[in-house]
């Protein structure tokens, strides 16, 4: 395939994987790297030290690399050794460090700006693999009534409340009350608690929805949302009715498991259309 000019910085999750693979498929030589710290499900990755990142980067340019995509979960640096930074990283270490008080997507856009100054362009997963973000439509035979659409309407509503302000990307409602939103544990945990805790889960029928979308102000590039089988089981076991996200705006990862699973346990998948 030749040699490759795009290289994959992988978080933790099935994503970097999922997206390797589809660039494989569609013939694209590539890299994947990973922060030291953070496991990835790669057979094969480059591991770097965010105390030497600048340097890793003007490596990945010197071996022909000209595009970066990062993609996954990236967990903010715990512990770092001032006894492995080297010169050029420890004079960029307050910038990002200083954008980490401000919220993810602040610290991967920092990121980001740091490494297109380096001669390398930050592409997004639309851009290398479009295939992976489905177009409106519905993706399991259920269809969504229309208190489903309305309970999407409202959760929409209220994930572009609290995007605007870098908290989640996620938020649970049924018959129109927010049941949760989505902060720093994720999804997972927000649909778990929502299973632990709402009285109405023996009532023999499902109701309720998850909504996901990119936060309002959001670099498209990075941390998109995303919806797979974990995501369906775990809904299912919180008693609602479906999952609906913004069309191109979240990832469906392992789409035959997922409408599978959606399937099996009875719920919509739907893409909706971005408003506007």
């Amino acid at each position: 395939m030749g040699d490759p000019n795009l290289a994959i910085i992988a978080g933790s999750g099935v994503l970097p994987g999922l997206l390797s693979q589809a660039l494989s498929a569609a013939g694209r030589s590539h890299l994947c790297c990973h922060p030291h710290g953070i496991p990835v499900e790669l057979e094969e990755a480059e591991e770097f030290y965010f105390e030497r990142a600048i340097s890793f980067f003007r490596s990945l340019g010197a071996r022909g690399v000209r595009q970066v995509v990062m993609v996954g979960k990236f967990h903010r640096p715990r512990h770092l050794n001032p006894l492995r930074f080297e010169s050029s990283t420890l004079l960029a270490a307050p910038r990002i460090l200083a954008s980490l008080r401000k919220g993810d997507d602040a610290s991967l856009r920092a990121l980001a700006e740091i490494i297109e100054e380096l001669g390398l362009e930050v592409v997004g997963v639309e851009d290398v693999a479009p295939s992976l973000l489905p177009e409106p439509g519905l993706y399991a035979s259920k269809v969504p009534s229309d208190q489903d659409r309305a309970d999407v309407e409202r959760a929409a509503y209220i994930v572009e409340a609290i995007s605007a302000v870098d908290v989640g990307q996620g938020a649970v409602v049924a018959g129109g009350l927010c049941l949760a939103t989505e902060s720093l544990p994720g999804t997972d945990a927000m649909l778990e608690w929502v299973a632990a805790t709402r009285d109405d889960q023996h009532s023999g029928s499902r109701s309720g929805v998850l909504y996901k979308a990119p936060k309002l102000h959001q670099d498209r590039r990075m941390d998109l949302p995303a919806i797979g089988p974990i995501t369906v089981a775990k809904a299912a076991a919180a008693g609602l009715a479906g999952i609906a996200w913004e069309a191109r705006g979240a990832l469906l990862l392992d789409t035959e498991l997922t409408m599978a699973e959606a399937n099996r346990h009875g719920l919509f998948l739907w893409a909706r259309p971005p408003l506007g």
